[in-house]
């Protein structure tokens, strides 16, 4: 059975976090949606438009990785695309409780939508879009932490803000 897998998040900004996960599940799982939500309740750095195509330059070489961005609830959206996995990424206990109620929720919603969860490579167990965001507007350098390409749309939104 082919499995249409999505990984959603905010992608605000993707770091190599994100893209040891999508890596990864690509290796598993048949096809991939990058999920880039619109997240309105959360103020994004990056406009939706520009994360979907940061997240776009950085998997263009994975053949059966496809990102597409959407606003409204997750599982609507799972719907919409007969999507029947979800890969989310553990890194702390506080992620898991934060998941673990979302998974409850996803399930009374659709039912036939399964959860599948992978914790990060060890380098990554600490990275989060939010620290990379915060260390990016106080100066710090976030080389390490992001591809070269989001490092360098960082540098150019954080100029552009000043």
């Amino acid at each position: 059975m082919t499995k249409l897998t999505l990984y959603p998040g905010t992608f605000d900004p993707i770091t190599n976090g994100h893209l040891d996960l999508i890596k990864r599940s690509a290796s598993m799982f048949d096809h991939i949606i990058v999920a880039v939500a619109a997240s309105p309740s959360k103020k994004t750095l990056f406009t939706l438009d520009e994360r979907v195509q940061l997240v776009q330059a950085v998997t263009k070489d994975l053949p059966n990785v496809y990102v597409e961005g959407f606003s409204g609830l997750m599982v609507d959206f799972a719907k919409e695309k007969k999507a029947n996995l979800l890969v989310r990424g553990l890194r702390t206990t506080m992620d898991f409780e934060y998941e673990f109620g979302l998974t409850s929720m996803y399930r009374k919603l659709m039912p036939e939508l399964e959860s599948v969860f992978l914790t990060p490579s060890e380098e990554y167990a600490f990275l989060s879009s939010t620290i990379v965001r915060e260390v990016a507007l106080h100066g710090g350098s976030v080389e390490a932490f992001v591809p070269s390409s989001v490092n360098q749309a960082l540098k150019n939104k954080v100029a552009s803000s000043l």
